[in-house]
């Protein structure tokens, strides 16, 4: 069996059948390879050669090789899903990843921000440089609107629905949700569009993107990445932030002032309630650092 043509066909059935995104499948693809090379050093050309033994001894290699638990867990999950397709297609009969045991994780409560440290980026950009409007809209709409990246530069102009104030936000599995908006990042979103991208002249297929570059195409990930980090370290802020570390404030402010969490499930479109938990794990984190530091029996 070529894994080359194996793979192509495992890429067509996540796209096709599984719904998934381009960067949900760049993922699924790099652990494969690293598996499938890992098979060639040990004279492995086909997934019938393949038992639960040698598949557990490959995720025991990672282990010996110094992988992270996380690491470990991610390729357990790529192979289930790379075996699940093979018996599927008939090309193998029994799915040797069913005993397949994932590592244990510990929760990791993700990092978020204060109202003032979000204040302070929003302030730390240069209204008078280029595209400046551009930037600041697109912070606020992350924290606003709990988007993913790459739900932000590929929002459509008439995704924003501003009448009735929500953005129709399509998410993971192109599925799509209606997230409420405030009335302040409306208004931004309005001057963006009057000040700068109206200005712009726009590339064949990018004429509904809000967000676009100087170009007139749309943004990269690796562009607001780059914005937030840079913006975090103007504001002096000492946290390792990214774009989703707004997601995570947008949840948590708003778990933390008496939201509904089936709310706040569904803005953040979440498939299950137990994900969108983890911010009462943090809210409740907080409350016992409190205690630990005021209270007089920790002193």
């Amino acid at each position: 069996m070529q894994f080359g043509s194996l793979l192509n066909g495992f890429q067509l059935y996540l796209q096709l059948e599984k719904g998934l995104s381009q960067n949900s499948i760049k993922a699924y693809t790099s652990d494969l390879n690293k598996f499938f090379r890992y098979c060639e050093s040990q004279n492995k050309g086909s997934l019938k050669e393949m038992d639960y033994h040698f598949l557990s001894g490959f995720i025991h290699h990672l282990a010996e090789s110094e992988q992270s638990a996380h690491t470990r867990a991610r390729m357990t999950s790529s192979l289930r899903k790379l075996f699940e397709y093979a018996v599927l297609e008939k090309m193998i009969v029994d799915n040797p990843t069913e005993l397949l045991e994932s590592p244990r994780l510990g929760r990791k409560l993700p990092t978020y921000l204060t109202v003032e440290e979000i204040d302070a980026m929003v302030l730390s950009i240069d209204l008078s440089k280029p595209f400046a409007h551009r930037n600041k809209t697109m912070i606020e709409m992350l924290y606003s609107c709990g988007l993913r990246v790459s739900e932000l530069i590929n929002l459509e102009i008439y995704s924003v629905l501003i009448d009735d104030q929500l953005v129709r936000v399509t998410g993971k599995g192109n599925k799509q949700r209606l997230v409420p908006i405030d009335s302040y990042t409306l208004k931004l979103i309005q001057l963006y569009l009057t000040e700068e991208r109206n200005r712009l002249e726009t590339q064949k297929g990018e004429e509904n993107i809000l967000f676009l570059n100087r170009f007139g195409k749309r943004l990269s990930r690796v562009y607001v990445f780059n914005l937030v980090k840079k913006l975090a370290e103007k504001a002096g802020i000492k946290k390792v932030v990214s774009p989703h570390t707004f997601r995570h404030s947008f949840a948590t402010h708003l778990v933390n002032n008496g939201a509904d969490l089936r709310a706040v499930q569904e803005m953040l479109g979440h498939e299950s309630i137990s994900t969108t938990e983890i911010y009462t794990h943090l809210e409740q984190a907080a409350l016992r650092e409190t205690v630990l530091k005021y209270h007089p029996r920790n002193r």
